[in-house]
């Protein structure tokens, strides 16, 4: 397990490397720059913006510059919130988006397990149908629907929840719940296929020869071996809810980090936009590592070998 670590941080080290790579050249390439859409300024009000942000030189100077301070865990300034530091900048919007994809992860988790599961026991049965239904149709409503929905029902309707905002428990249920639906279905059809391939094993038939149930028979075996696919999906879904989302933080107006990751691109504000693929990128590659973990603990017959 040590040196299993030890080469998969060296190999993810290579890997963000990478990425910011290609991310810098492609945004220094592209037609267009940071100050483009605005005013043309001055020639020497120009070349000193250009200056400040480190724009001035051949872009082997500019990488060079940039890569010189991110090792000094130094993200740059954002071009477009004018004396605002990238790290500053994350440091206000990410807790909000951490906390509401960190709970529709587990909604999106909890909710489609126990779906799929029961759908795949209740095989062709009206509670099998009715669930596959209902998953059908939370991946077909997009959240710029199902948020208003959500809202005019729980918020204006009935009045249980408010309408919008961020900060207590109460403001995080609708917008968690919006975010989380799509992925509740995709988990629980996931859950149910392969957990109807796993209750056609030979271990569980023996498990049921020795006098165990069909429910204790899926409870103890057959869900440890069916939820492995639902894992791998979970990784990059982590990596993804938790960088927020742009659609459901604008019709909840919660503070989060996906709004201002998108306007990144369309500012061509190229510093933001580095420090959300850096983020984004570190997710990715830590969920995956733990994922690759959680297969050892949920499946012994799985090692992880240097």
């Amino acid at each position: 397990m040590p040196s299993f670590l030890l080469r998969r941080a060296l190999s993810s080290v290579i890997v963000i490397f990478c990425v910011i790579s290609i991310t810098f050249v492609l945004a220094r390439i592209t037609k267009g720059g940071p100050f483009d859409r605005e005013k043309e300024p001055p020639p020497h009000i120009k070349e000193a913006l250009l200056t400040r942000y480190k724009l001035n030189g051949t872009l082997w100077e500019q990488y060079s510059a940039y890569v010189g301070s991110l090792m000094r865990f130094d993200l740059g300034l954002s071009t477009r919130y004018r004396d605002w530091r990238v790290s500053e900048l994350l440091q206000q919007k990410m807790p909000n988006s951490f906390a509401l994809g960190g709970l529709a992860l587990v909604i999106a988790s909890c909710a489609g397990v126990g779906l799929g599961s029961l759908a795949a026991m209740k095989k062709d049965t009206w509670v099998d149908r009715s669930a596959m239904l209902c998953a059908l149709m939370s991946i077909s409503v997009p959240s710029f629907v199902s948020g208003p929905v959500l809202i005019a029902v729980f918020a204006l309707w009935l009045g249980w929840l408010p309408v919008g905002g961020w900060g207590t428990a109460r403001q995080m249920i609708l917008p968690a719940v919006c975010l989380a639906a799509p992925y509740v279905a995709y988990i629980a059809r996931l859950m149910r296929n392969s957990l109807l391939d796993v209750m056609k094993s030979d271990f569980l038939r023996t498990a049921r020869a020795k006098g165990l149930s069909e429910t204790q028979a899926v409870v103890k075996h057959a869900v440890k071996v069916a939820i492995l696919p639902v894992v791998t999906f979970l990784g990059p879904l982590a990596a993804h809810l938790l960088t927020g989302s742009m659609i459901v933080e604008s019709v909840f107006n919660i503070s989060g980090a996906g709004m201002i990751f998108v306007n990144s691109i369309q500012n061509r504000d190229v510093f933001l936009l580095g420090g959300a693929v850096i983020v984004y990128c570190v997710l990715l590659v830590l969920f995956n590592l733990l994922v690759d973990v959680i297969y050892t603990l949920l499946d012994k017959r799985i090692r992880l070998y240097a």
